[in-house]
């Protein structure tokens, strides 16, 4: 998980969608909790265009450090990447 400046969340999910993607595709009104702050936003699936590719570099940067485009593309080739826009957070 990443979170940017823009208050957006991006994940990502390789292989076939799970429930909860498939929960996103039909209302994507998302509520979750990091530590003790619960939040509320949007969630998108993308498997390409800019919030993919915003989303897989900045996930392969933060888990595995700097690579090329080509590594960083063949490893999310099979891959989802879930775009969080953030609308509120409760303390």
């Amino acid at each position: 998980m990443v979170f940017n400046r823009q208050k957006k969340i991006y994940l990502s999910h390789e292989g076939k969608y799970t429930d909860w993607m498939k929960n996103i595709r039909k209302n994507n009104s998302v509520e979750f909790r990091i530590r003790d702050t619960q939040f509320k936003g949007r969630a998108q699936i993308f498997t390409n265009g800019e919030p993919f590719e915003i989303g897989k570099r900045a996930l392969y940067h933060k888990y595995y450090g700097k690579a090329s485009e080509d590594v960083v593309d063949d490893w999310f080739s099979e891959s989802a990447v879930i775009e969080i826009s953030m609308i509120e957070s409760e303390l």
